[in-house]
């Protein structure tokens, strides 16, 4: 996991069309299903929710630290939740999970969020890296 870690391309250096899927339109798409899903089955909604965080964390190993990674789980959070509460909004379907008295403020639940795992990924990346410049442990003679 770690060679993986190091050896993942960074966002930056990624095509446009790239960054705009894989920034942009896959976050939006995740959230759009979840939404669905929310009318559908609760279990089914929790999964896609957690498969969404772990895509957050591993969306951050494309950034070089926390900081950078945070910023793309900003807006990924922001989108998968805007995406979740249209889609719900579209389906017209009763939500089998609580949704909070003023839906909107999920959006910025699921950007907090999202900037957190973004920020734990970057981090994670940053650490891997330091460890690789990082000299070897001098042995003292016995």
């Amino acid at each position: 996991m770690e060679r993986w870690m190091r050896s993942a391309p960074l966002f930056r250096e990624r095509p446009r069309s790239v960054q705009v899927i894989t920034g942009l339109v896959v976050p939006t798409i995740f959230g759009a299903v979840a939404g669905v899903v929310l009318g559908l089955s609760a279990a089914g909604y929790w999964v896609i929710g957690l498969a969404a965080l772990i895509g957050g964390v591993l969306a951050g190993f494309e950034h070089t630290d926390g900081w950078d990674g945070a910023d793309r789980g900003l807006v990924g959070g922001t989108l998968y939740g805007a995406g979740l509460l249209i889609a719900h909004a579209i389906a017209g379907s009763h939500a089998r999970v609580s949704l909070p008295g003023f839906a909107p403020i999920l959006v910025v639940f699921t950007a907090i969020i999202g900037m957190l795992a973004g920020a734990l990924g970057g981090r994670l990346r940053r650490m891997a890296m330091e460890r690789d410049a990082a000299p070897a442990p001098r042995h003292r003679p016995a």
